[in-house]
């Protein structure tokens, strides 16, 4: 499977140390979460989904040191309903969305706590792959070049303006789904 992550990009993260990859994997997920987060608020049955989500994100910033846990962490993830099979697939908007921000951060998991490079560009891949869906189907939304932007920042260490840029940028994405889902309401 070819990969959205640029090569540059791609490149710096199997040359790179752990720290390295545990930011980058954190600021993605960071991007993502309000999609899972926003989209699946007031679920019924859901809460612990979102808790563990949430703590999960909040955890990977840690990057001076691997998930001690993060195995179990991706196995409780992989029960979500999104990473479930089905025989209809994923048509629904909402559904859509928070399945790519669960796939994210399932290989973010996986990154943080093995060091895995191409875990990594797997959770970014995720990333781009929502926001390339996105652009085509939000007008002059331009996502997938910001997060092409925001990926190849996150290899620059300042975990600081990081946070800042992928916290801005995950409501972006959900205001642009939101109105997505606004537009196919009134259709």
């Amino acid at each position: 499977m070819e990969t959205l992550v640029e090569g540059a990009v791609a490149g710096a993260l199997r040359d790179g140390n752990d720290e390295v990859i545990r930011l980058y994997v954190a600021a993605c997920a960071e991007r993502m979460a309000p999609l899972f987060v926003g989209l699946r608020a007031g679920a019924p049955g859901r809460e612990f989904d979102l808790d563990f989500y949430a703590e999960s994100v909040r955890d990977l910033w840690y990057v001076d040191r691997p998930l001690a846990d993060a195995a179990e962490c991706v196995r409780l993830l992989e029960r979500f309903p999104e990473l479930q099979p089905s025989e209809e697939g994923i048509t629904d908007v909402a559904d859509t969305y928070a399945f790519f921000a669960v796939l994210c951060l399932r290989y973010a998991l996986s990154a943080h706590g093995s060091g895995n490079a191409a875990d990594a560009v797997s959770c970014g891949h995720a990333a781009l792959t929502a926001m390339g869906m996105l652009d085509r189907n939000v007008a002059g939304a331009g996502l997938l070049a910001e997060e092409q932007r925001l990926q190849s920042l996150s290899l620059s260490g300042d975990a600081s303006g990081l946070w800042d840029a992928s916290i801005t940028a995950g409501r972006e994405r959900f205001r642009a789904v939101l109105g997505r889902l606004s537009r196919q309401a009134c259709s």
